[in-house]
């Protein structure tokens, strides 16, 4: 087992293995130290995230086949851009990334029950994980959530707790689950994020060991987006690129607290109250590391934009049209491509990472 340091990332203390959140602030937690980014240590034969495992603080236990999603140059209306399609991961979302490191860890502890709230997406990947793992999984989810996506989560295994109310009420319900289990959970564990720095270190060897200028995401919690923040920042660390590309960040207009954060210049976003969105991946009043997500929007030039609704399944239908099946959710950084490319310009080289499959909207 790989000896590993956590620490709150507000206050410094430091923290269990198995703890998700600080015990002395109730902040994030991350990694006191990250491995350096090493090109010549990458397994070029291991066709999955796996091939970087020397520059991640986890052992590979168990895998799906998770990473390595293609990289697809498209154009809609226009304007020309790469597609990172993270919906043909084993589980039809990016989220596998970190779950397949999270869930390693957690084995690697001897860990046997996990609890996880999630409105699709991250439960189906946590129960699907947790079953390959002989882990048995309990997975909250408002009972208003898709009934494909609560379908899915059953089918893999995933004990179903479906919770009335808000999308908070689930999270509620589940932290409360957390003071006696396990919490494996895609919002709060630093392990996930771990995972989705290898989408960065990806692109850059797609893109024949170069950076884009722009990274274009939807963020909710903001789990790939720092993990595109921190992957890149790795590699500049490591003298193997000069310049880490503009981070934008773009909610829905329904939910849209890391946009009014920006506007106001303010380090913290206010809660808000979310209003009627096609994107349910990404309702999230308060993201838990907005302060990061905050910083690394300012630090790269990058920016942050709401779209509504209607901009949002137009995205949808013309990534359709291009062959690209994609829910809503991630449609939504597709929705803002002309507010970016007014400000980078017609020549910026753009990726944008398509995050959750379309095909399970269908049923």
């Amino acid at each position: 087992m790989k000896q590993v340091s956590l620490i709150c990332t507000e206050c410094g203390a430091a923290a269990a293995p198995l703890d998700w959140q600080c015990a002395v602030c109730d902040g994030p937690l991350d990694f006191a130290a990250y491995p350096a980014f090493r090109g010549d240590a990458i397994v070029a034969d291991d066709f999955s995230l796996w091939r970087y495992e020397a520059m991640l603080p986890v052992e590979k236990r168990m895998t799906l086949g998770e990473g390595l999603t293609p990289l697809v140059e498209t154009e809609i209306e226009g304007i020309r851009f790469r597609a990172k399609l993270e919906y043909l991961n084993p589980t039809g979302s990016y989220k596998d990334r970190g779950t397949a490191t999270m869930m390693n860890h957690l084995r690697a502890h001897g860990v046997r029950e996990v609890v996880e709230d999630s409105s699709g997406n991250a439960g189906a990947s946590v129960a699907a994980y947790a079953s390959a793992s002989g882990i048995h999984a309990r997975i909250f989810v408002p009972a208003s959530a898709a009934p494909s996506k609560k379908a899915l989560i059953a089918a893999f295994g995933g004990e179903l707790v479906e919770v009335p109310g808000s999308q908070h009420a689930k999270t509620e319900a589940c932290l409360e689950a957390a003071k006696t289990t396990t919490y494996a959970s895609h919002a709060w564990s630093p392990y996930f994020v771990l995972g989705q720095m290898t989408a960065a270190w990806e692109v850059w060897e797609q893109m024949r060991r170069r950076a884009p200028d722009a990274i274009v995401a939807a963020v909710g919690h903001g789990g790939l987006f720092l993990g595109f923040a921190r992957g890149f920042r790795r590699l500049r660390e490591a003298g193997l690129i000069e310049q880490e590309p503009r981070l934008f960040a773009i909610q829905s207009e329904g939910c849209d607290p890391i946009v009014r954060a920006i506007e106001t210049g303010a380090d913290v976003p206010p809660r808000v109250t979310p209003t009627q969105t096609v994107a349910d991946g990404i309702i999230v009043e308060v993201p838990v590391r907005a302060r990061e997500v905050l910083r690394a929007i300012r630090e790269t030039g990058g920016e942050a934009f709401r779209v509504g609704n209607e901009a949002i399944l137009a995205a949808r239908d013309k990534l359709l049209r291009r062959g690209l099946i994609a829910e809503p959710t991630s449609a939504v950084p597709v929705a803002a491509l002309v507010q970016i490319r007014a400000q980078l310009g017609a020549d910026a080289e753009i990726v944008v990472p398509l995050t959750g499959s379309g095909l399970k909207m269908l049923v």
